[in-house]
Formats: C-alpha cells, structure tokens, sequence
C-alpha cells in the first residue's frame, strides 16, 4: 500500500518501524520541525524524523501542515491512505479528502475514553485499571472518528505513564499493522458520545499537589505525570518534584513531613505517603536516604 507517515514522539517510532517492516511504500513522512532542546537549546529532530532518516525514507517539515503548499504536496503524492501518530497538528479538511482509504490514527486509550492529547497520562492519574489502543479513521472532530480495532491490557499497580507508554507504542503498531492488513474489510464503529471522556495537554501546574487530596489520587498523579510535568510540592520556596512515593503508616496532616529512621513521608487527606525518589530544584534526582543526609527536615515541616 502506498502510505504517508505524521508522527513526531518516540512513542509513534515503532509504528512507522513496523510498515516499514511490512512491505508497505511510505511515500514521505511528515513530522514537527526541529526544536530547539536542552541546556544548549541547539535545535533537535524529533524521534521520528530519526527514525526515518535511519529507515531512508523521505522527511518533509512543514510549519503548518494546513499550509496550500504543504497540502498540495500531500495530493501530488497521491497516497491511498495516511497514517498519523501524534503528529502535534490539526489534520485539515483538505488533507482528510486526500487518500482513498482515509486516514489511520493510533490513539492511546480505548475510546471514546480519553480523547484529546494525553491519554496515558491521564488513565493513570484518574485511577483507571485497564486502558488500550484504538486504531479510528480521523474525522474533523477531536478523537472523533470511527473505530477499527481496539487492543486492551490492564495497568500496572506501580506502572508509570512512560512504562505504559513504552507497552503502548508497541501494540499499537501491531494493530496498525493489522489495521492495514484488513483495512477494507473492518467494519467502522462509531463511537458513543456519550461514553467519552478527555485527556487534555498537561500543563506545568497540574503537577503541583494538593496535599489535601487521598493518598491513593497523589500516588495515581505521581505515576502519571512521570516524566513531566512530574508531581511536586515547595518546600522552603523551593520545587521540590517527588518521582516515586509509596503508602506510609504514619500519621500526618495533609503536607506535613516527618523524617526518621532515614524515611522521608508526608501527609495527605487520608493518610500518608513515603517518598521514595525526589529532585529539589537545581539538584540530581536522589532516594530519600540520601536527599536526607544533605537537607534535614525539621519536625513539622510543610510541603506546600
């Protein structure tokens, strides 16, 4: 089949590795441009624009894919179906009507549950036990298109939003591949709107925590915004990100710490919680024993 490729994340790498794999002639694919990234803030390719040079496919970068010329290139092309994951890009109209057999999306979750730009994230953070993949036909609506097929697993009790992400990219480049394969004879499910629910793009303040909140929605938020925005707290006005935490017996207010016996925990509405892995600003990532040997809590200390 004759194939373009919009992708930018890692997580949208084994996928293009697999119809590639497969036989399948990607004609192009289409990713952000580079970026400036780091301390050095020196522009970067994006993982699939790596992974396509590597695989010596073509790579084109438009600024604005809705751009005439970017979608003039895209008919001239005359691809018979697209295939899209997480390409960072609102897919216009005038693209949607270009290939014969539609546009394919790989979305991560089982829609129409968590729809939008962070699903994995967010079905852990939220508490969710099972999630997936769906591979839908894209439509002018946000996650709003017909179902193919669907792939469900369950999440991991200590399953971080990169492990599930990690998992998640490679079944659903399996199911892509068999997406294609029986591409003209899925039968198209419409999703039920009234089943759906949102997984909008993180920002930096969701991950600040409300020590108020149960200890269980603390450690779901900590899972699931790793590795950013990450969950944290202040402490003496400084950030302070907690990466891995587990429930504690001892008793706390909500954001109070007490550390003893080389343990560091805090409370949380009903409960508490150890910190296990923690980062203040400016410093490395470190287990809590060592974060303690350098910066002692005082008795009664809040984490903000």
């Amino acid at each position: 089949m004759n194939l373009i490729f919009l992708g930018t994340p890692a997580f949208a790498v084994p996928t293009l590795e697999r119809i590639a794999a497969a036989g399948h002639q990607v004609m192009a694919v289409f990713t952000q441009p580079d970026r400036p990234k780091g301390r050095g803030q020196k522009n970067a390719m994006s993982p699939v624009k790596e992974a396509a040079l590597r695989l010596g496919l073509p790579v084109y970068q438009p600024e604005r894919i809705r751009k005439p010329e970017a979608v003039e290139e895209l008919r001239a092309m005359a691809p018979e179906a697209m295939v899209v994951v997480g390409y960072g890009q609102i897919i216009p109209q005038a693209i949607l009507d270009i290939p014969r057999l539609g546009i394919i999306n790989v979305h991560a979750s089982l829609l129409p549950k968590y729809r939008g730009a962070a699903p994995i994230q967010w079905a852990i953070a939220r508490g969710e036990s099972r999630t997936g993949v769906t591979t839908m036909r894209i439509n002018a609506g946000l996650d709003t298109g017909d179902m193919l097929l669907k792939w469900e697993t369950a999440i991991g009790a200590e399953e971080t939003a990169v492990e599930l992400g990690e998992r998640l990219a490679a079944a659903g480049a399996e199911l892509l591949g068999e997406t294609l394969n029986r591409l003209e004879r899925i039968t198209p499910e419409p999703q039920d709107d009234a089943q759906a629910s949102y997984a909008p793009i993180l920002k930096k303040e969701d991950g600040h925590v409300d020590w108020s909140r149960p200890r269980h929605e603390i450690l779901n938020r900590i899972r699931g915004f790793t590795p950013w925005p990450g969950c944290y707290g202040f402490l003496r006005s400084a950030r302070m990100h907690v990466w891995r935490a587990r429930e504690a017996d001892v008793e706390l207010s909500p954001g109070v710490m007490r550390a003893e016996q080389r343990r560091l925990c805090a409370g949380c509405g009903d409960g508490s919680i150890e910190f296990l892995e923690v980062q203040l600003e400016g410093k490395k990532r470190m287990d809590a024993a060592s974060f303690l040997n350098g910066f002692p809590i005082e008795a009664g200390e809040v984490l903000a």
